[in-house]
């Protein structure tokens, strides 16, 4: 065992700055296979640091190695068991209890009392011993051994102790004086032993030497323990007299404590008054104000609004524990409660009054905006309402009960207010949509046969001016109106008789024009009345609350927003813009009717109408959107964008389905058609209306839509002409669209711009290589012959050896065609190309130059087609190049 203490303390506890104190073999109960050291430790350095260290051997088996450490400050309780029978079993109580089985009980007791004395010299926590038997536990350390542990030397706890170099010098140095030190130990402690006797008898006889001196020391003590005596005698007899002044000290000291718990009672009674006082208590004018105070004039109601803030800066005062069990507090509560009660009711009984006298006062301007197409201005009544903004904001904190009630009425009383004058307005504006003829008369001054139109506008809307009737009225127009479509709107098969219709450029920008103010007026109305209900209702402040079923669809039910309230407190609350939009809604449930029965009155009027509906109503759904988009007017603006739009398609179909249904003469030429002509009018028209327009993807679709139609109708027609070949209509009709697309550049018809110049040039061809067929029919005939059989693999030297086709026969056939000839197939050809075409293109002349080419191009390949394969022959035709170019020119010089 002292080979391992040495081996551990030289491997682990040196290079630690520790020393081994105590070691003991171990294992865990019930582990006895694997054994490990239990030591006792100290640091070298100051403060001195007492630890129990586990070590146990490497996994190898060749050193040992440092596991578990615990201070011995950490430990509890020290439990050895049994204290009468000997047993290797103890235990130590860490963070947690280790049960260890020591290999020896000798080692375990050793180790226990060295835990024993180290607790005793560093800890002043002692641990507790159970169980241990008293022999091992010193009761009190002996003087040797105290000044041993005093000096620092640690023999009596331990068994080994190095000698330091000091110390092995004097050794060296005693045993060189005697030559036998090593050789004979015992004569050399003899030796020792002797001088040591004589050290002994030295310092008796000094001791004794200086008994003299120990006598008058003995003295001074005996004098210095009398002088003791009489001071603690005065002590003592001070202390009797201070034990009186104590008693009274004690009775001043608890007295004074009373009276300072006095003083800080009544300091924060009085806190509590103060704090009551300044926060609970109405000034006598702020009273009279709210309970008299002037709400008509702007001085009464600064102070009643300032009276009401101070009422419930009162009311919603924060109370300390305690306060609401005063009945004074609760007194004045319910005073408080009472006012703000009187208060809200004369407050909202006041706003009421006001609205109704505001209506009055609007109805009476009604009259002079009756025969102008304007809207009446509600500033003045939005300006004097504004004053009970900060009022509204009150009531709709301290009454929401009232704050709603207003609200109701207001949207009650505006949504009647605005309904007349919209209804007025939008009356002024079909009555200047469809009462004025194009002398400038009005419609009251028209005969009678005139007003019918008038009579259709009453129909859309009623005689009184209300929405009552307005949808059958609609659903029985349009039943009419498609019917007897030509008589009440343009299309494309009519606009070419536009010039000669009421229903001309004048009349499209007069409705442009009244459809524009009118949406120009109802804009700034929506705009102001939402600002003003924002400020006066305050619901710039109204901000939803989570956990409520903000989410849910809550609808106008009879003129109130539907909620319920508990004392008072909504339980379910509109966010602001949702808030905002369903009073808008209330308030202008009248515009999207209105604006609704006016489109189908333009539509009426004119389906082309509905283009410069589609650009101004999404100008104005544009502009409202860039400032709010959930807004009541980008929303209302954006369905009736959708039905200007469905009415923009229908208008876009029914020109598509009347090119279907086009049928031509068959007894005279077709010419340009007539929905060739007037698609160019219509795109000339819609590029000027839609030029910066928003929505230009929507006129775009409507172009592919219509020229893809027109296409279509085209070749159709061509198809069934008769009268006109059909290469004659194809490449009139493709060149004015080609002529169309390319002045008007729209750029989504780059595609059909081409591929109707390919048709109009395809067809050309094909009209002037089966024009030219005919005059110089057998010519043309026999040169194909040769062609036919040059194709089929003869050689073209040996054509002319062919019966049907030899010299003889071609010279027969030359001589059939001679320059004279030739020259009346030509003009027979030239009149009847111009009575194929028609004026309006103006392709005579194209198509003659086009015929006189291909003619020459067919004589060179005549001439060429003779030189192959009838070489040397000589055979000529009878009339040149030169003859041909005159010819041309001669006829179309005499036509």
């Amino acid at each position: 065992m002292t080979a391992i203490k040495h081996a551990l303390q030289r491997d682990i506890f040196t290079p630690n700055d520790e020393r081994l104190l105590s070691i003991v073999n171990v294992c865990k109960a019930g582990k006895k296979k694997r054994n490990c050291f239990l030591c006792a430790t100290v640091t070298t350095e100051r403060p001195v640091q007492v630890n129990v260290v586990k070590v146990k051997k490497s996994d190898k088996g060749d050193f040992y190695k440092r596991q578990t450490a615990w201070a011995l400050r950490d430990l509890a309780v020290v439990d050895a068991k049994d204290a009468v029978k000997e047993s290797p079993e103890f235990d130590l109580h860490f963070d947690k209890v280790y049960k260890w089985v020591a290999s020896s009980t000798v080692e375990k007791n050793t180790f226990i009392s060295c835990i024993w004395k180290l607790n005793q010299r560093y800890l002043r926590k002692k641990i507790d011993f159970t169980n241990v038997s008293s022999q091992l536990l010193e009761e009190s350390v002996p003087s040797g051994e105290n000044q041993s542990v005093a000096g620092g030397d640690e023999e009596a706890v331990d068994e080994y102790q190095e000698l330091n170099a000091r110390e092995e010098q004097d050794i060296e140095i005693m045993m060189e004086g005697c030559e036998y030190a090593i050789s004979n130990a015992e004569a050399f402690a003899e030796k020792l032993s002797r001088e040591l006797q004589v050290l002994d008898g030295a310092n008796i006889q000094s001791i004794m030497a200086s008994e003299k001196q120990v006598n008058i020391l003995m003295k001074l003590l005996d004098e210095a323990l009398k002088e003791v005596d009489q001071i603690e005698l005065k002590l003592s007899s001070y202390e009797e007299m201070l034990q009186s002044v104590k008693e009274q000290m004690d009775q001043i000291s608890e007295s004074n404590h009373l009276i300072h718990l006095s003083n800080t009672n009544n300091v924060k009674l009085l806190s509590e008054i103060e704090f009551l006082v300044n926060h609970m208590d109405l000034a006598k004018g702020h009273i009279k104000a709210l309970q008299e105070g002037d709400l008509t004039s702007s001085r009464g109601i600064e102070a009643c609004t300032n009276a009401a803030d101070a009422l419930l800066q009162c009311m919603n005062v924060a109370l300390r524990p305690g306060h609401d069990m005063l009945h004074a507090v609760k007194q004045q509560q319910q005073r408080f409660s009472d006012l703000r009660e009187q208060f809200a009711r004369r407050l909202a009984s006041h706003l009421n009054s006001v609205f109704v006298q505001q209506g009055h006062d609007q109805s009476s301007t009604l009259a002079q905006h009756s025969v102008e197409l304007t809207l009446p201005n509600h500033h003045p009544f939005h300006r004097d309402l504004l004053r009970y903004a900060k009022l509204m904001e009150w009531l709709k904190n301290t009454d929401y009960g009232k704050y709603e009630g207003l609200t109701k009425n207001y949207m009650d009383y505006l949504s009647r207010l605005y309904e007349r004058e919209i209804k007025d307005f939008f009356e002024v504006a079909k009555i200047k949509m469809t009462g004025t003829t194009r002398e400038g008369k009005k419609f009251a001054t028209l005969p009678r046969k005139e007003s019918a139109v008038k009579q259709e506008t009453e129909s859309l809307h009623g005689s009184s001016g209300k929405l009552t009737g307005s949808t059958s009225s609609l659903n029985k127009l349009s039943v009419q109106s498609s019917g007897n479509r030509r008589s009440q709107s343009s299309s494309l098969l009519d606009m070419g008789n536009m010039s000669a219709s009421d229903l001309d450029v004048a009349d499209r920008t007069k409705f442009d024009k009244i459809f524009e103010q009118v949406l120009s007026e109802l804009e700034p109305l929506c705009l102001a009345e939402q600002d003003f209900i924002s400020k006066f209702f305050k619901l710039q402040q109204h901000q939803s609350i989570s956990g409520t079923a903000t989410n849910e669809a809550e609808e106008m039910d009879g003129g109130t927003l539907s909620r319920s309230y508990t004392s008072g407190v909504p339980q379910t609350i509109l966010s602001e813009k949702d808030m905002i939009r369903q009073m808008m809604t209330k308030i202008f449930r009248c515009i999207e009717p209105e604006l609704n029965n006016l489109i189908a009155l333009g539509d009426k009027i004119d389906s082309f109408n509905s283009l410069y509906m589609l650009v101004k109503m999404s100008h104005h759904v544009w502009t409202a959107q860039n400032v709010d988009p959930a807004s009541f007017l980008s929303t209302t603006l954006g369905n009736v964008l959708v039905t200007v739009k469905r009415n923009f398609d229908k208008c876009i179909s029914n020109q598509m389905k009347q090119m279907d249904e086009v049928k031509i003469s068959k007894k005279s030429k077709v010419g340009i058609l007539p929905f060739v002509a007037e698609f160019e009018e219509f795109a000339a028209l819609a590029e000027s209306i839609f030029k910066n327009a928003e929505r230009r993807g929507d006129l775009d679709k409507a172009y592919i839509k219509l020229i893809r139609a027109v296409f279509v109708s085209v070749e159709k027609v061509a198809n069934e002409s008769q009268k006109t070949p059909r290469d004659v209509v194809m490449m009139e009709n493709f060149h004015h669209i080609f002529a169309t697309l390319s002045r008007l550049k729209i750029s989504c018809l780059e595609a059909e711009k081409k591929e109707a110049k390919q048709k109009y040039t395809d067809h050309l061809q094909s009209y002037v290589i089966y024009s030219l067929g005919q005059p110089l029919e057998k010519l043309n005939h026999f040169f194909e012959g040769v062609e036919a059989r040059v194709a089929q693999g003869i050689r073209e030297e040996e054509v002319s050896y062919q019966l049907a086709f030899n010299k003889q026969e071609l010279r027969k056939v030359i001589k059939e065609y001679p320059g004279k000839e030739v020259k009346k197939g030509l003009d027979n050809l030239y009149k009847k190309v111009d009575k194929h075409l028609c004026e309006e293109e103006n392709l005579l002349q194209v198509v003659w130059h086009s015929m006189q080419d291909e003619f020459i191009r067919q004589y060179k390949h005549f001439e060429g087609l003779i030189a192959r394969c009838y070489p040397g022959s000589g055979i000529t035709m009878e009339f040149t190049i030169q003859d041909i170019l005159d010819y041309c020119s001669s006829i179309a010089q005499s036509h």
